[in-house]
This record gives structure tokens, sequence and C-alpha cells, in this order.
């Protein structure tokens, strides 16, 4: 049997981060995470780039738009979609998910999801540097380890 784990660092890599400007409170938190996470794993400023767009709908086209340039090693989607008293957030929060792990496979790229789907802002606000850490971190460090997992695993096939 041979086991197989990726490890989170930054050489040699290139990373986007898509963020949606909606609840930009609870983004530009997790944004900063995200380049937190990167620059202590190794990252230059030079190895990453921040893209902002309107909302959580908008993450997966913008997603599928810097995939396609083939830049980017991973990129790390960022937002936060809070519960109101319409079916709104179920159609927003699912689509943009979907579209993102759609996006992910397409492309054969890691995707970190950082996308919030929570009930209060509240709960958008521990998850973007509160009591529950930085999902934008935590959606980083996993871009990171995935970019390297899948170089390993394609290094044994060869």
């Amino acid at each position: 049997m041979t086991e197989y784990a990726g490890t989170v660092h930054m050489t040699g890599r290139r990373v986007a981060i898509v963020a949606s400007r909606f609840n930009e409170s609870v983004t530009r938190r997790l944004v900063e995470g995200a380049l937190d996470a990167l620059r202590k794993h190794g990252g230059a400023s030079d190895q990453a780039d921040v893209v902002w767009v309107p909302g959580a709908w908008e993450l997966p086209a913008a997603t599928r738009a810097l995939l396609a340039t083939e830049r980017y090693d991973a990129i790390v989607a960022l937002g936060a979609v809070i519960r109101g008293e319409t079916p709104h957030f179920d159609f927003v929060a699912g689509e943009a998910s979907r579209g993102l792990a759609d996006a992910g496979a397409d492309f054969d790229v890691p995707i970190g999801f950082g996308l919030l789907t929570t009930d209060t802002m509240e709960q958008a606000e521990e998850r973007s540097g509160g009591s529950h850490g930085n999902k934008g971190w935590d959606a980083t460090l996993a871009a990171l380890e995935m970019i390297d997992l899948f170089e390993r695993l394609r290094a044994r096939e060869s």
C-alpha cells in the first residue's frame, strides 16, 4: 500500500483569490486571512492575484475565466452568503457552490472553498477571524495542499 498526501507551500506556485464584495466587511477579512496564509507558507506578492466580483453568484464565472488563462495552480474562492427571509440564500449558496465544484472538476485544478453560508452576520464574523478562525486561511491551506497532492499523483502516473 502506498499513501499520498500533499504538503503546504508556495514554492513555484501561483494562486488567484476570487472574492465577493457583497458582505465586504466579512470578505475583506477572509481575503486578509488567505493572503496571510500564502505569506506564512513562503508566498511572495507576485505569486497571488486578488480578483473582486460583485457577489457569490459571480464566483464560479470569474473562477472559470481565471482557470482558462492557465496561469494559476489553484483558485481560492471567498464569499459570505447570509440567510435572509427569502429563499434567495438557497439559490445563491447552492449554485455558487456547485459552480465552483464544476469549475475545479472541469479544469482539474484545486479550488479552495471559502464561501461562508451562515444564518447570521455574527456567525460570518466568527468565521472570518473570530472564535471559529478564518476560513479564508483554511481554504488557502486546503488549496495549497491539493496543488502538491495533484502534482504527486501526476508524477506517479508518469
